[in-house]
């Protein structure tokens, strides 16, 4: 699970792994509902939960209804819902020929990299898997538009704009996800046995948390610095992109092969000046990123 505000970086907040075999055989569902579960206990409706269309239905909705959150979800177009007269018709069909709500603007998107020209509008609906009342934002930006289900209250058109906005911001939490399943290889272990994955997985999730807690603005300098000394780019997209997660990856695999981590020790380590080992460990870093930290003979 990932938090993320409307602006700075992705952050870990909690995972949990399952597996269909062995005594420990469960399902993605229900490990997705304990984790909702848990984040309704510690926040309640201080967060705004975002889901893509594979959590659209009435199961995950009624997980949803139980826990008493406020949340955000993609509506597939062709999906039913109950419309203001209690008729059951899709998204797209309710949305048809309504007028959107105020002026268009300007929405970021982070799929594309450009401002698109954006309208909304918000409809009052209603499901039988979910008790309370609904509404379908719908945004349209050219090409299909977003249908998004909430059980935000939507009683004006900035209202609208909110909702939209905040789900424009899952794109981040997206590539996370991505870099995780392909980078990291969470996805693809070679461990059979559970005990052997669940500890592999709990150290890579350690240097995953610490490649994001790296995007913080408060770290903008010293990932400038490593970025450019360690994995210098030239081109303008690679310059330009706001979470460059493979680029820290690769440049801290330089820098540790140039410096290996054993040179930062705060223990005496053969070869190394006995100055650095009085040196407090914020300026190790700071000697490492400048590449001015001497290396190890040993």
């Amino acid at each position: 699970m990932l938090l993320c505000g409307m602006s700075g970086a992705v952050q870990v907040v909690s995972r949990r792994w399952w597996s269909r075999k062995g005594e420990q055989a469960t399902t993605a569902r229900e490990q997705a509902g304990h984790l909702l579960r848990q984040c309704a206990v510690r926040w309640g409706c201080r967060v705004l939960h975002l889901f893509d269309r594979g959590y659209a239905g009435a199961p995950w909705l009624g997980e949803l209804g139980r826990a008493g959150v406020r949340f955000v979800m993609r509506w597939p177009k062709r999906y039913q819902l109950l419309d203001s007269t209690g008729s059951e018709r899709k998204a797209w069909q309710i949305a048809l020929g309504k007028r959107a709500w105020g002026a268009p603007r300007l929405l970021w998107d982070g799929q594309l990299r450009k401002l698109r020209q954006t309208s909304v509008l918000a409809l009052p609906v209603r499901h039988a898997g979910y008790g309370g009342p609904l509404w379908l934002v719908v945004a349209r930006r050219g090409g299909e538009p977003w249908y998004l289900l909430t059980n935000e209250p939507i009683e004006s058109e900035e209202a609208a704009w909110q909702v939209v906005v905040a789900y424009a911001r899952r794109w981040q939490v997206e590539t996370s996800f991505r870099y995780g399943k392909s980078e990291l290889r969470m996805e693809s272990p070679r461990l059979q046995q559970w005990e052997p994955r669940r500890k592999l997985l709990l150290v890579v999730t350690l240097v995953y948390a610490f490649l994001l807690s790296l995007l913080e603005q408060e770290h903008d300098l010293l990932r400038q610095c490593l970025l450019e000394r360690w994995s210098h780019r030239t081109g303008r997209r690679a310059r330009k992109t706001r979470a460059p997660l493979y680029r820290l990856r690769w440049a801290l695999s330089h820098l540790w092969q140039r410096y290996p981590p054993a040179c930062i020790s705060r223990s005496r380590q053969p070869g190394h000046p006995p100055w650095l080992d009085r040196l407090p460990a914020w300026l190790l870093w700071v000697l490492v990123f400048l590449n001015l930290c001497p290396k190890s003979s040993g």
